[in-house]
């Protein structure tokens, strides 16, 4: 039996049911899965205790009771290349569902079907879907400004940029509109330090030419970590060091040379005098969720250090709070000299970051990088208003106390299952690891109404909203484990 079949014959009536579509609280219990007596009567569901220090619900959590599974969509769960019909190209391998809306840590289809949503839009929505502030923040900036491009002062963009550099301890950024995006003005800043230090603007002064000034095949050289994705635009992806992203789109960028991820030694034996720069994700998240070894972040700071290279910390998914503090890095007492960030940033409106040292900031003057749209009136409103929420409501404190809590939660469950390994990540940025394919398991929770995805081919990964609940994170550790129960009866 396929994990499609088991999960149709455990969920019970087809999608298309009328217990699906009908408006009676008996109906709705069954197929929008609110907790019985919910429906009829409105009633919030009894909250569970909270970890010491931790809210048991957060604003943006919906008020009424929290929703069960949803009524039977095993039967289409299979993911699929493209949609019949559809002018899309068939690059994503989308699973068969249109969410209408969402709210708080939670999706509903265009039926008032709910899903459990522990993929925040993979790392985006760390305020939770809707949050009211944000929402409010970007209805007033959409009917005074929307854009005006950056040859003219953005008052909310340079607001943004102070409140960043206060964050990260550095201090000047510049705006793009997605993490690749960021990443690649990181790897044109890193490349333009290993220019000149390597004498390039002296020789291109002098006219003597690329070569003289390092470019072309004895060009700087970035090192960056096998397991490790930092985008998919082309400098991006040739940092990316896992090879089968790479396939059929070569000749990509030179300049990268990959060593193994928590390997200080092999790094250390990598540098040569071409080396500018060192670029880490301090938690690899779609490597499978791998943190790094006690000391490693810091080895690489000193090695750094030693040789006069620049640290990037690609923060586009562990940033924002996610793993505890607001940078990943600062957890472990690093400070880069370049940090990306994207995601979460503005809680779901398009932008990305890089923050630099003034120093560095000064080597890209007019002319050498620039973006159309980015850091415009309505991203940049839109992210210093997921800034406000963060910091007054202290998430990234939560976001250490509800991994730990949810972190126990899944391994509990783990102990349970011969096929789970170990639980790893850091506050709520956490993966399963499994002995075999996650795509199963991930599969089966969408059966459930769990929302999750696929690290690293064998790890289901949790990327929760940091407004989540208690509540909530016991639910996803219970659909998950009728999951595992399904996926380990079709097996058998």
């Amino acid at each position: 039996m396929t994990v499609e079949e088991a999960g149709a014959a455990a969920a019970g009536p087809a999608a298309g049911a009328p217990e699906a579509a009908a408006g009676t609280a008996a109906a709705a219990e069954r197929a929008v899965g609110a907790a019985p007596g919910a429906a009829a009567g409105g009633a919030a569901a009894t909250a569970k205790a909270a970890p010491e220090g931790v809210p048991a619900t957060s604003a943006a959590a919906p008020a009424a009771a929290l929703p069960a599974a949803p009524a039977a969509v095993a039967s289409e769960v299979a993911p699929t290349g493209s949609v019949p019909g559809s002018h899309l190209f068939p690059n994503y391998r989308r699973l068969p569902v249109a969410f209408a809306r969402g709210q708080g840590a939670w999706l509903y289809d265009q039926e008032g079907r709910a899903w459990l949503d522990c993929t925040s839009g993979i790392g985006v929505t760390v305020l939770g879907h809707a949050h009211p502030a944000v929402t409010e923040a970007i209805r007033h900036q959409a009917g005074q400004l929307l854009h005006c491009s950056n040859l003219y002062r953005i008052p909310q963009q340079e607001e943004l940029a102070r409140r960043l550099a206060r964050l990260t301890g550095l201090d000047c950024a510049f705006f793009a509109n997605s993490g690749a995006e960021a990443n690649e003005a990181a790897i044109k800043l890193a490349r333009r330090y290993g220019w000149l230090r390597r004498g390039g603007g002296s020789a291109a002064a002098s006219g003597a030419g690329p070569a003289a000034a390092g470019e072309g095949g004895d060009g700087p050289e970035i090192i960056a970590f096998s397991g490790s994705f930092h985008g998919r635009t082309l400098g991006a992806l040739a940092a990316t060091g896992q090879p089968h992203y790479h396939e059929g789109f070569g000749p990509l960028p030179g300049g990268f040379r990959h060593v193994p991820f928590n390997d200080l030694e092999a790094v250390a034996a990598a540098i040569t005098p071409r080396t500018c720069a060192i670029l880490v994700e301090p938690i690899q998240g779609e490597g499978g969720v791998v943190p790094p070894a006690p000391g490693f972040l810091a080895g690489l700071r000193e090695l750094c250090d030693r040789h006069g290279l620049l640290l990037i910390a690609d923060e586009v998914q562990t940033g924002c709070g996610r793993t505890g503090t607001f940078l990943a890095m600062q957890g472990e007492g690093v400070r880069p000299d370049v940090v990306t960030l994207a995601k979460a940033l503005a809680n779901g409106v398009p932008i990305g970051a890089m923050l630099a040292s003034g120093r560095l900031a000064e080597l890209l003057g007019p002319g050498t990088h620039a973006s159309t749209f980015g850091g415009n009136p309505l991203a940049a409103t839109a992210a210093l208003a997921t800034l406000d929420v963060l910091e007054r409501e202290n998430l990234p404190a939560r976001a250490a106390d509800l991994g730990e809590y949810l972190r126990t939660r899944l391994a509990q469950l783990a102990r349970r299952y011969p096929g789970c390994r170990e639980v790893r990540g850091r506050g709520l940025m956490l993966g399963l690891v499994l002995d075999g394919p996650a795509a199963p398991v991930v599969e089966a929770c969408f059966a459930e109404g769990l929302l999750v995805t696929v690290a690293g081919g064998r790890v289901v990964r949790f990327l929760p909203p940091l407004t989540i609940t208690v509540d909530e994170l016991d639910q996803a550790v219970e659909r998950l484990e009728r999951a595992l129960a399904r996926v380990t009866a079709a097996t058998v």
